[in-house]
């Protein structure tokens, strides 16, 4: 290995210098600030487990995405966990298995997947989320899709806007209202999410064609929708999302896209997307889902924040704070006096040193904080 190869991160990997490591701990600070004043516990999972227990939670999340391994110990599969969700729900399901319901939890940390997600080329993400386990009804998707935009707003992201999808629309709309049979229920999926009018056709999908058109700002987007519900199969959802949408009361940008699914593989019939102004891509995502385990599926709501592209943003803009030199024989007990008010301070080591050297923004005088 040379010198150049031992300095070299893997691909997908970074480091957090001090101005961006500093945001990072101020926006991990407010979203849970957030999500703990409306009454959500933090728990913390190990980053490992056991490949079969991360897996076997949520409909859709995909061991091939994690980085496994054998436990020397146990000779079994480890994974890295590329999703905190499925480990929330195994904590729900045992350990607080008779605790009261509704369940609310909360979680922060580093996830972790093998390959990058499109045209984000990041591997290691920051994840930190809420979920509410034990409903999955209006009262639950409003509390958490507000909960999701404050926590944004407190974390200093502007321009937030919510995109609302039906995971379960194909599903539902098969049934009764579009009859497809069972082998066409897949393949009408794949054609929605490439959003391809003559593939819809081609697959025996023509009544879902219109489903493409009603997308884009959410007024308009879901009278569209309203339009299309032959039957009235989607009339409870329809009606849900318009009271989701009332309640946030112009507080984000709302829109529509009932087909959309990808990042909503394990949801059920509500779901969401997080975009912030100019963050790169989604910040977040949530909906309905359940989990399975223990001879019996259970209703959970929530949200998973990707707060790293608002970091980025961020960090950029942000002020430096002041910190206060201590040059050599300084006054110890008025230095720790400045600490305990909120001042930074940086102590001298020696005759070299100084306030400029050392990026700070006062020196300690006979009477005080001094401007450099």
């Amino acid at each position: 290995m040379t010198d150049v190869d031992s300095s070299l991160l893997p691909e997908g990997l970074e480091d957090r210098l001090p101005a961006e490591a500093a945001t990072t701990t101020r926006v991990m600070r407010s979203i849970q600030d957030v999500m703990h004043g409306h009454g959500y516990d933090r728990v913390l999972p190990p980053m490992i487990e056991f490949e079969k227990s991360l897996a076997a939670r949520m409909a859709g999340i995909q061991s091939r995405r994690m980085f496994r391994f054998t436990d020397p110990s146990s000779l079994r599969m480890m994974g890295l966990r590329s999703d905190h969700t499925p480990q929330i729900g195994r904590i729900a399901q045992t350990r607080l298995a008779e605790a009261a319901r509704p369940l609310r939890l909360m979680y922060a940390g580093q996830v972790l997947t093998i390959k990058s997600d499109g045209l984000n080329p990041a591997r290691e993400k920051l994840q930190c989320g809420a979920e509410l386990v034990g409903a999955d009804n209006l009262a639950a998707a409003t509390e958490i899709v507000s909960i999701a935009v404050e926590a944004l707003q407190a974390a200093g992201a502007r321009g937030v806007s919510v995109d609302f999808t039906l995971p379960d629309l194909v599903d539902t709309l098969a049934a009764k209202a579009f009859p497809l049979e069972a082998g066409q229920i897949e393949a009408v999926r794949r054609e929605l999410d490439t959003k391809d009018a003559g593939g819809l056709r081609d697959v025996g999908g023509e009544a879902y064609v219109p489903l493409l058109y009603a997308t884009g700002e959410f007024d308009s987007a879901i009278e569209k929708l309203c339009e299309i519900d032959a039957g009235g199969a989607l009339a409870s959802r329809i009606a849900s999302l318009r009271q989701i949408a009332a309640s946030l009361n112009g507080a984000a940008r709302l829109t529509l896209d009932p087909s959309e699914r990808h990042g909503f593989e394990y949801q059920t019939w509500f779901g969401f997307t997080l975009y912030a102004e100019g963050a790169r891509g989604p910040v977040g995502r949530g909906g309905t889902y359940r989990i399975a385990g223990n001879g019996k599926d259970e209703a959970a709501t929530g949200f998973s924040l990707y707060p790293d592209a608002l970091i980025d943003l961020l960090s950029a803009s942000e002020t430096p704070e002041d910190r206060v030199f201590l040059p050599l024989g300084h006054n110890r007990d008025e230095a720790a006096r400045l600490r305990s008010i909120g001042w930074r301070t940086v102590a001298a080591l020696s005759d070299a040193d100084s306030a400029q050297g050392l990026g700070c923004t006062h020196v300690l005088g006979k009477g005080g904080p001094e401007k450099v």
